[in-house]
């Protein structure tokens, strides 16, 4: 299987996450969130992003995460209201990434770097458990306004 960019302009697109499988649930983009001033501190709430896609013949629910670099891991809406387990339908792409419902880990007990590993463990009501090693985003520290200077370019920009 390989792997193309996200553009026309030929550029390499290099996605973070860690990509797994655990009974039909692809798992793809598993990442912590870099913010964009700097690691995580002890204490901070880290985002983490991850899309899912159900194989299999029956829908499946992420029920929750865990991880020993936080206190808990909630899954959260856009606004970081806590909420219940996600629904994998079958034959559907299902991203927990910024602006929609993910993972967050709550009260960090380290500081976590941009590029920094730590394990994750996610919860699923028919596939089971899987562990994850997953990083944090290495920063690229662009101000997305900033498309006038030389070089960098909006992530939204097509």
């Amino acid at each position: 299987m390989g792997a193309t960019g996200c553009g026309s302009d030929g550029g390499d697109y290099n996605p973070p996450g860690a990509n797994a499988r655990v009974g039909p649930v692809l798992i793809r983009y598993a990442h912590i969130a870099e913010p964009p001033d700097g690691p995580w501190e002890k204490g901070d709430d880290a985002p983490f992003y991850v899309w899912f896609f159900n194989q299999g013949q029956e829908p499946d629910r992420l029920l929750g995460a865990e991880t020993t670099v936080a206190r808990s891991v909630d899954i959260v809406d856009a606004d970081g209201a806590v909420r219940g387990p996600v629904v994998l339908p079958t034959g559907k792409l299902v991203e927990l990434e910024k602006g929609r419902a993910h993972l967050l880990l709550r009260d960090l007990r380290q500081q976590i770097r941009g590029g920094d590993y730590v394990w994750v463990t996610l919860r699923f009501e028919r596939a089971g458990e899987i562990a994850l090693q997953v990083h944090s985003q290495v920063p690229t520290y662009v101000d997305e306004d900033a498309t006038d200077a030389p070089g960098l370019t909006s992530p939204s920009a097509q």
